[in-house]
């Protein structure tokens, strides 16, 4: 089978006898074509244009001392910042390389000021997680010490 007789039940151009089915069949399809596009959408470009700018954001604050890694694997520091260029500096004697904006790939030091930011945050929520571990260990005993108190009289 192909494509045009699957699609022919749909257009209303297929052998039934039944009235009004081109109409039908006709909007039928368009409303398939515009889901089809609105899917097409939110699963492809919407996503594609997110990631581009989150990295011209990136491109953009690039800052001198920065580490950044270039599309072609080079990695660098940042010595100057110009509209559309960065002069960055390589390897041991410090070779110095002027390159464009569109061609740096990732800030090495964001990434890692990023992720030393998530892990404090960690170690924080973690911190805080046990102080109150520890307060309701310390409620528990201290109702248990009264339990304790109140039967030792009923005793008396």
């Amino acid at each position: 089978m192909d494509f045009i007789s699957l699609m022919a039940p749909m257009m209303g151009t297929g052998t039934g006898t039944g009235t009004g089915t081109g109409a039908q069949g006709g909007s039928g399809m368009i409303i398939m074509l515009v889901a089809m596009m609105a899917l097409m959408y939110f699963m492809m470009i919407r996503p594609q244009k997110k990631k581009q700018k989150e990295e011209q954001n990136m491109r953009d604050n690039v800052q001198i001392g920065d580490e950044i890694t270039t599309i072609g694997g080079i990695i660098g520091r940042v010595v100057t910042v110009k509209e559309d260029t960065l002069i960055i500096e390589t390897g041991a004697d410090r070779n110095k390389m002027k390159i464009t904006k569109w061609a740096v790939s990732a800030n090495n030091t964001a990434n890692e000021k990023a992720e030393a930011e998530r892990q404090a945050a960690k170690e924080a929520a973690e911190a805080e997680k046990k102080a109150k571990m520890e307060e309701a260990a310390d409620a528990s005993k201290a109702r248990r010490k009264k339990t304790k108190k109140k039967d030792d009289t009923f005793d008396a």
